[in-house]
This record gives C-alpha cells, structure tokens and sequence, in this order.
C-alpha cells in the first residue's frame, strides 16, 4: 500500500507542482524511513533554490543544468517537469510546444533524455549556451562515478540508504508517468493525439521497441507535413 502511495504521490506530483517534484521524492524516502523504522539522522535537505536572478542568461543556463545532472534520478523523464518550469516558466527560453520538441530530440538522439538541456541551452543562448549546458548537465554524474565508486557496496548495505530508496524508488516511477501530462498538454494538433494513441498502443499494448515506435511516429508527421496538413510551428 505505501508503495502505491508513493507511486501516486509521484506521479501527482510532475503532472501538477513542477520543479517541487523533488521535495515529493525526498519526503517519500523520509517517510518510508520512518515506516521501517529505520533512524535517520538527518532529513535531505530540498534542493528548492531561489533563481539566479541577474546572473546573466548563462550563468541561469549553467544553473538549471546542474540541477539537471545532478537530480536525474530515476531515470532522465523525472527532471522533465523540472526543466520544463525553468525553461518555458521561469526563463521564458522557449514556448511548451518547442520544449516538447526538445524532448523529442533528446529523444531520437543516442543518448539519454537528459540531452533535452543541450537544446534547452541552444534556445537559451544559441550553440555555445548547448554546448555549456550539456557539459553542465552530465559532469554531476561522472564525478559521482568517478568519487564516489568504491562507496557503493557500502551504501548497498546501509539500511537508511534502502529504507529511503525503498520510499523514493516507487515515487519516482510514478513522477515518470506523471511527466507525460504536461507533455501531453502541450500538443497543439488534433492529429497530433492520434498519434499519441498509436504510439501508447505500440508501446504498451504490443511491446514495441522506442526506436521503432518513434521513427513510425515521425514518418507520420512528415507524411502530415508533405500533404499541406497544419503543423505545429
């Protein structure tokens, strides 16, 4: 039942409060932590940090990407309602429709979703503000590689650490799933949502793969495209 709980809380959670996804994360694993009894000695502290207002746009750039990198946990989907916030809320770098093109790009791209901040970064300052934003985004998990390798079969074995995993573990699966809404929300095309529908039915109900599921989805829109359709600009 808490792991239900937790999915849901998750799931609520990158549909509706945006970058406040990641308090949700980290208050499930308190809580399941408390559930198992297990003592902690101090509560994780919210990674909720005012903007860098007047900063200049790359020194705002260089910000969210770090957070980017350095909260991808989970998987990269659970940073999408983050990103999405600074990016089109806060920042205002790009409309939710292109954002969502962003996401496709870091999509089709052989790398992680996480690439969504290079093209978040380009529309922010061009190609040198990509460039920062990528480097920015992925040295958090290579330094956590690379310092903190030989503490892993320890932090296996330490209950607290599995007590918070066990909370934050199933939340952030649900934050997955609950990132698709907004994302969902942004289409801005009636066929657009068919497409959405067989893309779920490739997906879900078929067990096709995503290369294969977003290559068919876009030689849908360039078939929509190429016969004079309205497209999404």
């Amino acid at each position: 039942m808490r792991w239900a709980g937790y999915l849901t809380a998750g799931a609520l959670a990158a549909a509706l409060l945006g970058p406040w996804l990641v308090v949700v994360l980290l208050a499930c694993g308190v809580v399941e932590g408390i559930a198992q009894r297990v003592p902690l000695r101090r509560d994780p502290q919210s990674f909720a940090v005012p903007a860098l207002a007047g900063g200049g746009v790359l020194l705002s750039l260089a910000w969210v990407a770090f957070k980017v990198g350095a909260l991808s946990y989970g998987g990269g989907f659970v940073i999408i309602p983050l990103m999405r916030a600074d990016a089109v809320h806060q920042y205002h770098w790009m409309s939710a429709g292109q954002f969502l093109n962003a996401v496709a790009f870091g999509q089709v791209t052989p790398g992680p979703v996480v690439q969504t901040v290079a093209v978040v970064g380009y529309a922010a300052a061009g190609l040198g503000g990509g460039l920062l934003a990528a480097a920015v985004a992925f040295a958090p998990s290579f330094l956590f590689i690379l310092l903190g390798a030989r503490h892993f079969d320890r932090l296996r074995g330490n209950r607290r650490v599995r007590a918070f995993l066990d909370g934050a573990g199933p939340a952030a699966i649900g934050a997955i799933l609950g990132s698709a809404i907004p994302l969902a929300l942004a289409l801005g095309r009636p066929w657009q949502y068919a497409v959405l529908a067989g893309a779920a039915v490739l997906l879900l109900v078929l067990r096709r793969g995503v290369v294969l599921t977003l290559l068919c989805a876009g030689a849908i829109g360039a078939v929509v495209a190429l016969a004079g359709v309205p497209v999404p600009l």
